[in-house]
């Protein structure tokens, strides 16, 4: 009997831009989600054209808009796996959000740099990077998240 396998596609600060090649990284996944800086509902129905779409609001978007929370959790393959931009935090990394949030995956963005960091008691933490308009010297990327048998683990995808 094999154990099911459940990919997630993870990004963060698209600003408003969704780069095509995302449909096509994210093609099959059971579920996107999109930690923050949205930056408008085209982004959001692009996506949604792709898998179901959870999202959160981050600093740039706009805090009454319904279709996105302030943080998430969301359960995925058995485990749980809490979604925030990472602003609540200040500077935030991926220590601080482990310390923070009891999920045992924990997705953040704001800081436009792609991290995966598994704590010592190993949990997940995990993020994308910046999939929208190139600044800062930084590589353009999303993640995708992969949980099999209880387990998580998560591979950065670059853009350019």
């Amino acid at each position: 009997m094999s154990a099911e396998v459940y990919v997630v596609g993870v990004i963060a600060d698209t600003h408003g831009l969704l780069r095509p090649e995302v449909a096509e990284l994210f093609a099959g996944v059971h579920l996107i989600l999109h930690a923050g800086d949205v930056g408008g509902r085209s982004v959001l129905d692009g996506l949604s054209a792709v898998a179901r779409v959870e999202a959160v609001c981050g600093n740039v978007d706009d805090p009454h808009d319904p279709a996105l929370a302030r943080e998430r959790t969301v359960s995925a393959g058995g485990l749980t796996i809490h979604v925030s931009h990472g602003h609540e935090l200040g500077h935030p990394t991926a220590e601080l959000a482990l310390a923070r949030y009891a999920a045992d995956v924990v997705i953040f963005g704001h800081t436009h740099r792609a991290t995966v960091v598994r704590g010592r008691d190993g949990r997940l933490a995990l993020n994308p990077g910046a999939a929208g308009p190139r600044r800062f010297d930084l590589r353009p990327s999303v993640a995708r998240l992969t949980i099999a048998n209880g387990a998580a683990d998560a591979e950065i995808i670059s853009l350019a």
